[in-house]
């Protein structure tokens, strides 16, 4: 279940693990979605590289920089990405409803600056 701190902060710190067991937190946009967060990223990312290997997670409702938010619950879970076409309009769609012009502003910004190609992939937290 998605607690409404999560649901509410505009930006989430996920962490991921290194092969070594080592954690990398991330500040990121997510939206709760029905029982999942969602995450919008680079396919590139190290984020992406660690989930391949290791899909657990750990969210914390954070701010821009990282910084936990004060009382802020650590929510353990488990990620799958999604590569699919529909899959990726549902997490932009998700997005775009929470993050309004913000992100329509970064999505079609980027997609301009590479001729149309969008190499993202979505992220589905399970908690």
């Amino acid at each position: 279940m998605i607690s409404d701190a999560l649901a509410r902060s505009p930006y989430v710190s996920l962490v991921t693990h290194r092969k070594s067991g080592a954690p990398v937190p991330t500040p990121v946009w997510a939206v709760a979605d029905g029982d999942e967060l969602l995450v919008w990223t680079r396919d590139d990312s190290g984020k992406v590289r660690r989930l391949r290997n290791d899909a657990r997670v750990t969210v914390t409702p954070c701010d821009v920089r990282g910084n936990l938010a004060e009382g802020a619950i650590a929510l353990e879970g488990t990620a799958r990405l999604l590569e699919g076409p529909a899959e990726l309009a549902r997490v932009r769609r998700a997005l775009a409803a929470k993050y309004g012009l913000r992100f329509r502003l970064l999505d079609t910004g980027g997609a301009l600056l590479r001729r149309g190609r969008r190499p993202h992939v979505g992220i589905s937290v399970t908690l």
